[in-house]
């Protein structure tokens, strides 16, 4: 005995709703959105030339490389990252302030104080890990504490 082509459609849409939601719970369960990134990644660093200074950052504020900022493709504005040297073990911590980088590899652009507290100028591409601090969205994120650039695990990097 065969089922009704219409019979067989309907099945077919009722399971895959079915399907579709059971898939959509176990996400929502997870208590992870969809857009929030995780909270370390790996890959390239690069830092802003001085031929940025004074420009207008994607956030509005004024580019200032001597700030402990630095520019994330994704990540919301005011997020407070540690970018650590996987080679030398150095980190600092940076305030997201603008949108980049724009070089294929690259996850992160720096300025110029937190490149050279990296001990990166010379190279000026590194492998890096990030690891998200602070999130704007975060009970803590309410406080005014800039990043100080004070993580570093070697103190000498000047």
């Amino acid at each position: 005995m065969s089922i009704p082509l219409s019979s067989s459609l309907r099945l077919f849409l009722l399971t895959s709703v079915v399907g579709l939601l059971a898939m959509m719970t176990a996400c929502l369960g997870s208590g992870q959105s969809a857009d929030r990134l995780p909270d370390q990644t790996r890959g390239e660093a690069s830092y802003y030339g001085d031929k940025f200074a004074g420009r207008t950052t994607a956030n509005g504020e004024t580019f200032d490389p001597s700030e402990m900022t630095a520019a994330h493709p994704s990540l919301p504005f005011d997020t407070r990252v540690r970018v650590t040297r996987v080679k030398t073990g150095r980190s600092v911590t940076v305030r997201i302030n603008d949108r980049g980088p724009y070089a294929d590899g690259r996850i992160i652009d720096l300025s110029k104080a937190a490149a050279q507290r990296l001990g990166m100028i010379q190279k000026g591409v590194v492998d890096v890990r990030i690891d998200v601090l602070e999130r704007p969205d975060d009970s803590q994120a309410t406080s005014s504490r800039e990043p100080s650039g004070d993580d570093d695990q070697d103190e000498s990097v000047w």
